[in-house]
């Protein structure tokens, strides 16, 4: 499994007005509805219910929201880099401007861990976050995420 192959570049945005939780993961579940086709309103009760779990901000500025949907045959993520950064409940209290939320099928068992496992792993390097922080492009944000992880595999 690699980032490429879940993340397409359509799945990569910036965006700058959002100020809540609640309007990230919405904006996030518009995003996958026009890259993969997902039910927007279903996306994003999925990725509420998962908050109300615990949180998916998972400190330094990153959260990694994810939800497991009916009708999906594959794991696929959406990137957002918020230009403001916005409370996210994150373990270290502080707000998330990174988020790479992730959508696996009903029954993806260990495809999903795995995912979630590659994404947490990218958006540790500091060097990657300083590089995301540092762009606006879409097509960069992309190129930054599947080198970042071709790099890694080296």
């Amino acid at each position: 499994m690699n980032l490429s192959a879940i993340l397409k570049p359509e799945a990569v945005r910036v965006a700058g007005h959002l100020k809540s939780k609640k309007r990230v993961l919405q904006e996030i579940a518009d995003i996958a509805a026009a890259a993969y086709g997902i039910k927007a309103a279903e996306a994003a009760e999925a990725l509420q219910e998962r908050e109300t779990l615990g949180p998916t901000g998972v400190g330094n500025g990153v959260a990694l929201p994810h939800a497991r949907l009916p009708g999906l045959d594959e794991v696929v993520g959406v990137f957002l880099r918020l230009e403001k950064p916005v409370p996210f409940d994150a373990v270290d209290r502080k707000p998330v401007d990174i988020v790479f939320a992730l959508f696996a099928p009903e029954d993806s068992g260990v495809e999903h861990l795995k995912a979630l496992a590659l994404v947490s792993r990218t958006l540790r390097d500091r060097a990657v976050l300083s590089k995301l922080r540092a762009n606006d492009d879409p097509a960069t944000l992309h190129a930054i995420l599947t080198e970042a992880e071709a790099s890694q595999a080296a």
